[in-house]
């Protein structure tokens, strides 16, 4: 959880983590196969975000990136709080001096009480026997990685990546827990096509080895610095479409990988139309249905707004997305500073520029693409399946793939009162081209027989899809909250109106057109004479929220107006229920 205070926040940064004391050695990401150590020298800040390879004697402009791991201003503590402890210190001192076997005795316990940490993984212990190390071919906060050689079996003589974790390095239960974690979530997750496929791990007492697939094309960064610090606009599509993909495929698992950036994705090989592989899943974690994450992990200048609040689930991953999009189209970040600090701010307080060069050439569908992932609201976002069936993306060579969202959605609809399914349906009828088209592909993963789809077509296409990872997260326990679809069926129109989001039709343009027609749909076929207790009986709100749902409701009929009917299809905020509460 968050932590509250009621004085201002200022973020915390360490001097070491400032660009003005950068090291001389910028490492990239542990798994890849690319970068050798570059030299960034301090105060070299230009418009470009990336290091480009200068002749000797020119500097170059920064490809450093913060630290993962972020501190957080805690609240001060009560000034009391020393001299108690000071106090406790001295009456303890004074017992020992006073009692020399009670010392004896309490270093005894203390000994015996101090953990042992169990660094044994279970792998495999003859790493030397069937692989063969080669030179360092990069390094990150956790390990470095090298390349490697197979010297037997179905893999003989082919080139590998081996990752290498120190065992030293893992000071706490959770650093192991970690390893552990980013073992198995890469072994499953290593079918998808961009995903660096996983061989085999090891261990031994000082280290952990993860081998892994060799990618030899270098890495998005690289290619992007190639191109003159940005793509084309078609080519752009063209990687954005794999992150997507992959990142599609790790969220429909449970999984959010919590540090997309291009050093994190790879190309298989040196050809321009190499495919794209995610790597370092070293700070992924398990997003488990109706549970939100709550540690400060990633890179500064990708990290989402709500991961800075210490609440975030797999929508963080989409506005990293959004980042590298934005950097891919014109060449700069949209959220700099030169301190760790004061990037958290913009990316908190401040909106990215789309008006300065280039973006007037770029269309405005790409605009829009970008814009819909970068929203601070992390619940307007586009998920990753949505962005697929963009506009900008919209192409017959890639699919829409099954999209998690529309499992916790439909759950939230069969649970909701009778009244917000009928708000809901009028809403489904209001709705534009574009979603119809991602809701169709969504109907059409879940297999509809004769028309309709059962709780266990929602439960097939789950297994169809499924991965260790899959049952870790407890995916599958969406559908126990749907078990009424096990007695009727559901029919496209209802599913449409089922599998929307309110607040991601909030965040379109046309937003205001969309709700008139849907309220005159609901005027005709679902609004209803209502009173505020009636109403916040239906909102799961108490009497404290009257005053607030007083203007809700027309004094003419009592009925829901346009005003309470788009209210009661967003809901109330906790803090629009607080604010009532105050009144």
């Amino acid at each position: 959880m968050g932590h509250c205070c009621s004085k201002s926040v200022t973020f915390a940064v360490d001097d070491d983590k400032r660009p003005e004391t950068l090291p001389s050695e910028v490492h990239s990401t542990t798994n890849g196969a690319t970068s050798s150590n570059k030299n960034t020298p301090a105060h070299s800040f230009s418009s470009s975000p990336f290091q480009t390879h200068y002749p000797a004697g020119v500097d170059p402009s920064p490809s450093w990136t913060p630290k993962k791991f972020f501190k957080w201003p805690f609240p001060p503590p009560s000034p009391a709080k020393p001299i108690t402890s000071e106090i406790m210190k001295r009456q303890a001192t004074r017992k020992v001096k006073e009692s020399p076997v009670a010392t004896e005795v309490e270093s005894g316990e203390a000994e015996r009480a101090e953990p042992t940490l169990d660094k044994t993984f279970g792998f495999s212990k003859n790493l030397c026997a069937k692989y063969e190390l080669g030179k360092e071919v990069g390094r990150g906060h956790f390990g470095h990685t090298c390349s490697g050689k197979a010297k037997k079996g179905q893999f003989k003589n082919q080139p590998v990546a081996i990752k290498i974790i120190s065992k030293a390095k893992m000071t706490t239960a959770i650093a192991i827990e970690d390893v552990r974690r980013e073992v198995k979530i890469l072994k499953a997750l290593s079918g998808h096509e961009n995903t660096v496929k996983f061989y085999d791990a090891f261990e031994d007492a000082q280290n952990i080895y993860i081998v892994m697939e060799l990618c030899e094309g270098g890495e998005l960064l690289d290619r992007i610095l190639s191109r003159g610090g940005r793509y084309a606009e078609d080519d752009a599509k063209t990687i954005v479409v794999q992150i997507l993909r992959v990142v599609a495929f790790c969220h429909l698992q449970g999984v959010v990988h919590r540090d997309l950036k291009p050093e994190n994705f790879l190309f298989a090989t040196r050809d321009e139309d190499a495919p794209l592989k995610i790597i370092d899943f070293g700070l992924s974690d398990f997003s488990r249905p109706d549970e939100r994450l709550n540690d400060i992990v990633g890179s500064a200048y990708y990290v989402a707004p709500e991961v800075l609040h210490r609440s975030y689930s797999i929508e963080a991953d989409i506005w990293s997305i959004g980042v590298i999009a934005y950097i891919l189209l014109c060449g700069s970040r949209p959220f700099w500073s030169r301190t760790e600090s004061g990037i958290f701010r913009s990316v908190l307080r401040a909106d990215p520029n789309y008006n300065d060069s280039p973006w007037p050439n770029v269309s405005p569908e790409a605009k829009d693409f970008v814009k819909r992932l970068l929203n601070k609201d992390h619940r307007k976002r586009m998920t990753t399946a949505q962005a697929l069936g963009h506009p900008w993306l919209r192409d017959e060579k890639h699919s829409i793939p099954l999209d998690i969202q529309t499992f916790k959605l439909v759950k939230s609809y069969v649970r909701a009162t009778s009244f917000k399914r009928a708000a809901l349906k009028a809403l489904s009828k209001a709705l534009t081209q574009d979603h119809i088209i991602y809701l169709r592909a969504q109907f059409n993963h879940l297999e509809p027989k004769d028309g309709f789809v059962t709780l266990d077509n929602f439960r097939l296409a789950l297994a169809k899809n499924m991965t260790d990872t899959m049952k870790e997260s407890r995916i599958p326990d969406i559908l126990i909250a749907m078990e009424s679809l096990s007695y009727k069926g559901m029919y496209f129109e209802e599913f449409c109106a089922a599998a929307i989001s309110t607040y991601q039709i909030e965040a379109l343009e046309e937003w205001e057109s969309i709700a008139s027609t849907a309220f005159a749909y609901f005027e005709q076929e679902g609004n209803k004479v209502t009173t505020v207790e009636e109403l916040a009986q239906e909102m799961n709100l108490g009497a404290s929220a009257y005053n607030l749902l007083k203007d809700w409701i027309r004094t003419s009929d009592g009925k829901l107006s346009l005003l309470g009917y788009t209210k009661f299809l967003h809901g109330v905020t906790v803090r629009s229920s607080h604010n009532a509460r105050r009144q």
